[in-house]
């Protein structure tokens, strides 16, 4: 064994990476806490503001959610009134999302929460490895990890 490893690390990458994430998802939670907002929420009212009226479909893969996961996080956004969904005009089938006046008000006041913390992980790691980081999960998102159908036992 690596004697740099400390025990309980694990060699397994998705073990790792949920780790990680979990570790960083409760740093942004905390940050964007005062705001009411948890950061998927921060992140999906942040994708909806950034993709003008985005189809559910299209935020679902840009995030790479199943629909009813994001339907799941779009609940209490829309209940709270920061989104409204709305039928496409040339295809009523395509829902589509857009911040209300309200929901644009309240992803102003979390952004500026989580700029903070964004600025206070990159002096803990370095921004240069931070930038690092992103592209590199940036990276793992966009690699087609599908399992390749099993070969038929003989």
């Amino acid at each position: 064994m690596n004697e740099a490893r400390k025990p309980g690390f694990s060699d397994c990458n998705n073990a790792t990476l949920r780790r990680a994430a979990r570790s960083l998802g409760r740093f942004y939670d905390d940050a964007l806490a005062p705001s009411g907002l948890k950061g998927t929420q921060f992140g999906l009212l942040f994708q909806i503001h950034v993709s003008d009226e985005p189809a559910m479909g299209t935020i679902a893969e840009a995030l790479i959610m199943d629909l009813s996961a994001l339907g799941h996080t779009l609940k209490p956004l829309i209940r709270d009134g920061y989104v409204e969904t709305f039928p496409d005009k040339d295809d009523r089938r395509v829902k589509r999302v857009r911040l209300t006046p309200q929901g644009q008000a309240k992803l102003d006041e979390a952004l500026k929460l989580w700029s903070i913390a964004q600025r206070q992980f990159e002096d803990k790691v370095g921004a240069e490895q931070a930038a690092k980081l992103r592209a590199a999960l940036d990276a793992v998102a966009d690699l087609d990890l599908e399992m390749p159908a099993a070969a038929p036992s003989v």
